[in-house]
């Protein structure tokens, strides 16, 4: 085991169970793990040395009943801690939800075996916790959007305008003041929205990175993608092959819309050393979307979250974005 990696990320994770879940004897924790991957083995030496009095259960040596009873046996504001290679499976048991609704902490890493060895310092690095990073420029851009009337995103030559403003900005930066749920996936570092009024949403932008059908983030030529009123419209004639598909499976369902607006916060993740992992990458500085209907945060007429099915990140190249006029990222960085 690489020690320096261990090293880093016992100090990681001893920052996110004290100061961003707030975790504190008496209060009881149960870490359930497997074995199947070098860098979950990491993370679950990490948390031994965190937590040294928690519970440790082997998920893959355990009844799913033995696990579903350990859960059980938990109080309100316990800590739970899901290590997983991939991801753990109960039947039609969902764990997080399950867990929640008892009003327990939760710090959940998932699909770990989609890093290669090759990134997975950056994987351990992305989990420090940078309170004054994360609680500072967090609020301030969530802040600026509440009020914003128009975004105009520029990306290579192509723009992408929202008016009319957008829903009310989500925090992910690992401070759970006033939420019902203390608790998510780790890495954390997000702030995100949504357009309150689809048809506010028109213009282009380039493409460089998107999820494949495994999940995994796919790194391409850039490629403009054309959206009117929301909807994908077209996109470059030399685009990846993938990318067409990808769009037509979602329009067999439901409609190519963009929705998620996503500002990542995390600067342990860039695009030159990536996590494989889509839903750890779009943690990184800049911005995703999503395309499809799926994005039950925000209700919106017409839509019923239950049978909204895609959710597919696309990273646009972002050269500024302005807000009502206002630089508030550019060359990289925020300026808010």
């Amino acid at each position: 085991m690489n020690q320096d990696l261990l090293s880093r990320a016992r100090k990681n994770i001893s920052d996110i169970v004290s100061l961003a879940i707030g975790h504190n004897p008496p209060e009881k924790a149960l870490v359930v793990y497997d074995t199947r991957y070098g860098l979950t083995d990491i993370l679950t030496a990490a948390y031994r040395t965190a937590l040294p009095d928690a519970q440790f259960i082997d998920f893959d040596a355990t009844s799913k009943e033995e696990v579903i009873s350990a859960f059980d046996s938990m109080s309100p504001d316990d800590l739970v801690v899901l290590i997983q290679s991939s991801n753990f499976l109960l039947d039609a048991f969902r764990i997080r939800l399950h867990l929640f609704n008892k009003k327990l902490k939760v710090i959940e890493h998932l699909h770990l075996h989609r890093n290669a060895e090759e990134v997975w310092d950056v994987y351990v690095n992305s989990l420090e916790y940078d309170t004054t990073w994360y609680r500072g420029i967090g609020p301030k851009l969530k802040a600026k959007l509440e009020s914003v009337q128009e975004l105009r995103i520029q990306s290579e030559g192509a723009e992408l305008i929202i008016t009319g403003g957008v829903e009310s900005p989500k925090l992910n930066i690992g401070d759970y003041t006033g939420m019902a749920n203390i608790g998510g996936t780790f890495p954390i570092g997000e702030v995100f929205t949504e357009a309150k009024d689809f048809r506010s949403v028109n213009g282009s932008f380039m493409v460089y990175a998107y999820a494949d059908d495994d999940f995994k983030t796919s790194l391409h030529t850039p490629f403009r993608v054309d959206i009117q009123e929301s909807l994908v419209v077209g996109w470059q004639s030399d685009a990846p092959e993938s990318f067409g598909k990808i769009i037509k499976n979602i329009q067999e369902y439901e409609r190519a819309i963009l929705r998620e607006i996503g500002f990542g916060l995390n600067r342990a993740i860039t695009k030159e050393r990536y996590l494989e992992d889509i839903t750890a990458f779009e943690r990184l500085v800049g911005l995703h979307f999503s395309l499809g209907e799926k994005h039950s945060v925000y209700k919106k007429e017409g839509i019923t979250a239950h049978k909204t099915k895609f959710h597919v990140d696309v990273f646009p190249i972002v050269d500024r974005v302005f807000a009502d006029g206002e630089v508030i990222f550019e060359n990289g960085t925020f300026t808010v």
